[in-house]
């Protein structure tokens, strides 16, 4: 999809380290409370709980940790979501790059604080509303692995109404990505799984609808830096922005 961050590749590979450092548990478990307070708190009649509780077990989250957020959610335990609340801030990092950050919290003051030092400390500003999300539209994407062909995907892409669809490559094999209307997520993921695809993830995006080209080697680290600070701070759940790099530079600048 034109305006696609490859940031989206760099989080999968991110997420292997993050789930040895434990950071994993701690915003899966936020997903799933947030998304069973917002709607019925059973799998089977909640799109959103369902995705995260599959995200979850496929992170090795005990069925118990499970349930107990579940449980944190829906108010039977305890009353730590009380003040959970979803918020999408917004700002620009270095060379112009648009940054939007999706976060779960209990203390905006606090969280407020945290995003604005870790884009100072990165070259970067933590912006008003409004400021980026012009530059962004929010989109359903599902992820696909393991045995795919381009004419079976596009096909099923088809039946399933989805808008257009990415293959990509690195060392672990093929993987796709099917982008569809917000409203469609479900009805695409589950005509895909009928199709014989294995579904590692379906979830909401935002997608740029205009990208920064860095080629500058200093410029990329400093970048990623702050993305992979932004990304470590506990409130946050999810970061995009609107920059592409090439693979190479991608990873210099990751060593």
């Amino acid at each position: 999809m034109a305006g696609h961050s490859k940031w989206a590749n760099i989080k999968r590979q991110k997420a292997r380290v993050d789930a040895v450092k434990g950071k994993t548990f701690a915003k899966i478990s936020r997903e799933i409370i947030v998304a069973a307070r917002n709607g019925i708190p059973d799998p089977e009649g909640n799109f959103q709980l369902r995705q995260a509780v599959e995200k979850a077990k496929a992170a090795g989250i005990p069925n118990e940790n499970i349930e107990r957020a579940i449980a944190k959610g829906a108010g039977t335990l305890g009353n730590e979501s009380d003040n959970l609340e979803e918020i999408r801030y917004e700002g620009y990092g270095p060379g112009g790059v648009a940054i939007l950050i999706e976060a779960f919290t209990d203390n905006r003051n606090r969280t407020a604080a945290d995003l604005r030092s870790g884009f100072t400390k990165n070259g970067g500003n933590l912006g008003e509303t409004g400021c980026v999300s012009w530059m962004f539209e929010q989109k359903g994407v599902v992820t696909l692995t393991g045995d795919i062909t381009e004419d079976h995907l596009f096909e099923a892409s088809l039946e399933g109404g989805a808008q257009t669809y990415e293959l990509n490559e690195d060392s672990e094999g093929v993987t796709a990505e099917v982008f569809t209307e917000v409203s469609n997520l479900e009805n695409l993921s589950q005509i895909l799984k009928n199709q014989g695809f294995e579904v590692s993830e379906a979830q909401l995006r935002w997608i740029p609808s205009n990208t920064v080209e860095v080629t500058d080697p200093d410029l990329a680290r400093t970048l990623l830096k702050l993305m992979d600070a932004l990304e470590d701070l506990e409130d946050v759940q999810n970061v995009t922005a609107n920059f592409e790099m090439s693979d190479q530079l991608m990873s210099l600048s990751m060593i």
